[in-house]
């Protein structure tokens, strides 16, 4: 399981924790530790999870991933 600290964008309160959180959470293969305003601390299988699904839940949830140089070749 690799760990991740994701950087997200919009994100101004408890009730935007809970939504990310949740999107977050429905993602098989991915163990959320910790939800922050502004980012989320998560497990994942990375040979079964791409950066891609989990951008597209946070999305889902109505924020936007911050991308770091190092994530966009995944």
């Amino acid at each position: 399981m690799k760990v991740e600290e994701l950087r997200i964008e919009g994100m101004t309160c408890g009730h935007c924790v809970m939504s990310v959180k949740k999107e977050l959470s429905r993602i098989p293969h991915v163990q959320v530790d910790d939800v922050q305003i502004g980012t989320a601390r998560i497990q994942y299988d990375e040979a079964k999870v791409s950066i891609v699904e989990l951008a597209r839940a946070i999305e889902q949830a109505g924020y936007k991933l911050v991308w770091q140089e190092d994530e966009t070749h995944r």
